[in-house]
C-alpha cells in the first residue's frame, strides 16, 4: 500500500511538471518573393498550433521595424488548437529586398520565437509632383535648397539641380538679386513644355565674408516677374583651407584650447541676462586667429571684439556672450559657434544652458 501511494504521489508531480503549452509552427519564415510598390500591403498568416497539455496564450509580438506590423490571436489556444500570427508589410516608400523579424513572447517554453519575413519591392514610378518638390508658377524644382555642403574659402563650388516646366507654354526661368559670391542659371534657360533643364549654381566663396553654415534667400523670375512669395535657399557651409599646409606647418600650427565648451548658468529669472564667458588659451606655436563667432539664437549676444585679432602663442583669452532669457521658461540650451585657424578645431560648439523661472507677474 505504501508503495502503491509513492507511486501515485511520483506520477502526479510527474504530470504536474510537464503540464504546459507547447509552441508548434510548420514554418518560422515566409519570401513574399518580388512585387511592385504600388501592389500595398503583403500580408501572410502563420499556423501556431499548441502541442502541449495547457492553453497556449501569445503574450506579445515586436516587430523589428514600423513598416511591419503584427496581429495575433489574443485568446487562448486550447491544446490541440491552432491560432494565428499575421505579418503585415508595407512596402510605401521601401523598395529594394528586405528582411524583417517577428519576436513572438509566449507563456510556453522557450518563451521567445522568432518570425523571419522577407522579399524585394520593386520601386513605382515616381510622380512630377514626388520628384520635382518645390512649385514656383509654371515650374516645379527638385527641392527648395541648393546645398553646396563643405566649401573652403578659397574655392569656388558647382552644384546642379533638375528643373521641369509643367505648363503648356515655354518658361523663361531667371533668379533675382544675387549676392556677388552666388550665380545661378538655368539651361535652357526658357524651358518649353513639360521640358526639363538643370539649374547650375556656381559659389565663390572668396567672396564670402561669411563661415559656417550659410544661406541665402534667392527670388525666381519667371516670365520676367519676380515671383515674390517664393524664394529659392542656397546653403553652403564655409571652412577654413587647410589642404595645403605642410607637415611642418600643421606641427607648429596654433591649438585652441578651451577649459570647457559647457558653460551652466543654472537658475535664472525670466526676462533678465547673464554674461557667460568661456576661458581658452592659445597651446601652439603660431598666431592663433578667431575668425567668426555666431549663435544660434538672437536671445545670445556674442561680443566680435576677438574676431581677427591675434592671440600669441602662450596667451590666454575669453569669448563673452550675454544671455537673455525673455520669455523662455524651464530648461534652455543654445549653441555658439566659434571658428579658428586651429586645423584640429576649426569649428567649436559652445553649449549655454540655463533653467529660467517664470517672470514675475507684473501687479
Amino acid at each position: 500500500m505504501k508503495k502503491l501511494l509513492i507511486s501515485l504521489f511520483a506520477a502526479a508531480i510527474t504530470t504536474a511538471v510537464i503540464a504546459q503549452p507547447q509552441v508548434k509552427m510548420n514554418e518560422k519564415e515566409h519570401d513574399y518573393g518580388t512585387f511592385r510598390e504600388e501592389a500595398g500591403v503583403q500580408r501572410y498568416d502563420f499556423d501556431v498550433i499548441n502541442s502541449g497539455n495547457e492553453p497556449l496564450v501569445i503574450q506579445n509580438i515586436v516587430a523589428s521595424c514600423g513598416c511591419t506590423t503584427p496581429e495575433w490571436t489574443k485568446q487562448p489556444i486550447a491544446p490541440g488548437d491552432k491560432g494565428r500570427i499575421t505579418a503585415l508589410y508595407d512596402p510605401a516608400n521601401r523598395p529594394g529586398k528586405f528582411q524583417k523579424s517577428l519576436t513572438v513572447y509566449t507563456n510556453a517554453k522557450p518563451q521567445v520565437h522568432v518570425l523571419v519575413i522577407k522579399g524585394e519591392v520593386i520601386q513605382r514610378e515616381r510622380t512630377i509632383e514626388e520628384l520635382f518638390t518645390f512649385p514656383v508658377g509654371p515650374v516645379r524644382f527638385e527641392s527648395i535648397n541648393l546645398a553646396f555642403t563643405n566649401i573652403r574659402k578659397t574655392e569656388k563650388k558647382i552644384r546642379v539641380m533638375q528643373i521641369v516646366n509643367t505648363s503648356s507654354a515655354p518658361v523663361k526661368v531667371e533668379f533675382d538679386q544675387l549676392p556677388p559670391h552666388l550665380s545661378l542659371k538655368v539651361n535652357p534657360e526658357t524651358l518649353k513644355p513639360n521640358q526639363k533643364g538643370i539649374v547650375e549654381g556656381t559659389y565663390d566663396a572668396t567672396k564670402n565674408n561669411g563661415w559656417g553654415t550659410v544661406t541665402d534667400l534667392v527670388k525666381v523670375k519667371i516670365n520676367g516677374v519676380v515671383q515674390e512669395n517664393s524664394y529659392y535657399y542656397v546653403s553652403a557651409n564655409l571652412v577654413e583651407d587647410f589642404s595645403s599646409m605642410t607637415r611642418d606647418q600643421l606641427e607648429n600650427a596654433p591649438v585652441f584650447n578651451i577649459a570647457s565648451t559647457n558653460f551652466d548658468i543654472g537658475k535664472m529669472p525670466g526676462s533678465t541676462t547673464k554674461e557667460v564667458e568661456f576661458k581658452f588659451t592659445n597651446s601652439g606655436k603660431n598666431d592663433l586667429y578667431i575668425r567668426h563667432v555666431k549663435s544660434t539664437c538672437g536671445c545670445t549676444a556674442v561680443e566680435q571684439g576677438l574676431v581677427g585679432m591675434p592671440v600669441k602663442p602662450g596667451q590666454s583669452n575669453s569669448i563673452k556672450a550675454v544671455f537673455s532669457s525673455g520669455g523662455y521658461k524651464g530648461s534652455v540650451t543654445k549653441a555658439i559657434y566659434v571658428y579658428t585657424n586651429d586645423p584640429k578645431k576649426s569649428e567649436v560648439v559652445l553649449m549655454l544652458t540655463a533653467n529660467v523661472d517664470a517672470p514675475p507677474a507684473t501687479k
